[in-house]
């Protein structure tokens, strides 16, 4: 099995420990807790051709260490590492943020270091949309794992023609639309629209459109591929309740998210996700 390493300085805070527990407890794609609190380990599907990755994470004073092991392209592996760990932006002017909102400084030092992470991929969070449609999130989170046991590759989800192999062969137990949604999210894997460089290169808009176009999939789950999928950092979600809620909540009643989210630019993406993080730690509603 091929190797490959990569040391990525950090620009602006990080911290891989509190990356490493907030995964543990995001209910959509939870790592398993315990074990070293120092390496983070992630099992994913590899946007770039498909193929299971091995990756483990750490961190040494200003720089993180990824160690990756599979039979397929790991440099560009090593890429999405970064990618889905944030650790490709430049955070150095994420701490004026917290300096011009006060309520964003709080989010900061709830989770200290935090960057946004919990989607390996724009392509796992379009099936996690789908999985959560109109269902409980710990109960599509069971379909999920079920879903990598059944048809993944030794824990990483399972590679968009292996998902339309299980769909065709009726092998999928889920309920409703959900297999027939998750077949046009892994058609559009395979086209290349849900490629988490293609669709930050894009115009906003125009991602929208195109994710709006693959079938099933409506503008909150847009709001996730984006944010959560690609990780762009200075997207502003558009159909996320709860982030209205917690605007309200920390803000006034009276107050907009567009007009509040002015003074968190460049990093408006950032932020949200640090709101929905403190309205999860205080109000568990997502189970």
């Amino acid at each position: 099995m091929a190797q490959h390493t990569l040391s990525v300085p950090m620009l602006g805070p990080w911290s891989l420990r509190t990356s490493k527990r907030f995964w543990e407890e995001f209910t959509p794609t939870a790592i398993e807790a315990g074990g070293d609190p120092d390496v983070l380990s992630a099992r994913f599907v590899s946007e770039h051709d498909w193929t299971s990755v091995s990756a483990q994470v750490t961190q040494s004073r200003e720089c993180a260490q990824i160690g990756l092991s599979g039979p397929g392209d790991l440099a560009a592996a090593a890429e999405q590492v970064r990618r889905f760990l944030s650790l490709d932006v430049d955070a150095r002017g994420w701490p004026a943020v917290g300096d011009r909102d006060p309520i964003i400084a709080t989010a900061q030092r709830a989770l200290p270091g935090y960057r946004p992470c919990g989607f390996h991929s724009p392509y796992e969070a379009a099936a996690w949309c789908v999985l959560s449609q109109r269902t409980r999130v710990p109960v599509a989170a069971r379909l999920r794992r079920d879903l990598i046991v059944a048809h993944g590759n030794d824990g990483a989800f399972p590679a968009p023609d292996a998902l339309i192999r299980a769909i065709d062969a009726g092998e999928l137990d889920l309920p409703g639309r959900k297999p027939e949604y998750l077949r046009a999210v892994a058609e559009a894997a395979l086209t290349g629209l849900l490629n988490g460089p293609w669709l930050r290169a894009m115009p906003e808009e125009s991602a929208r459109r195109d994710l709006l176009a693959v079938t099933g999939i409506g503008p909150f789950a847009t709001d996730l591929i984006l944010i959560r999928g690609a990780n762009a950092q200075d997207i502003l979600p558009r159909a996320e309740r709860r982030l209205y809620a917690e605007i309200s909540y920390q803000y006034g009643p009276d107050s907009v998210l567009e007009e509040v989210a002015e003074r968190w630019r460049p990093f408006r993406s950032w932020a949200a996700v640090h709101l929905r993080a403190l309205r999860e730690q205080r109000t568990r509603e997502m189970g």
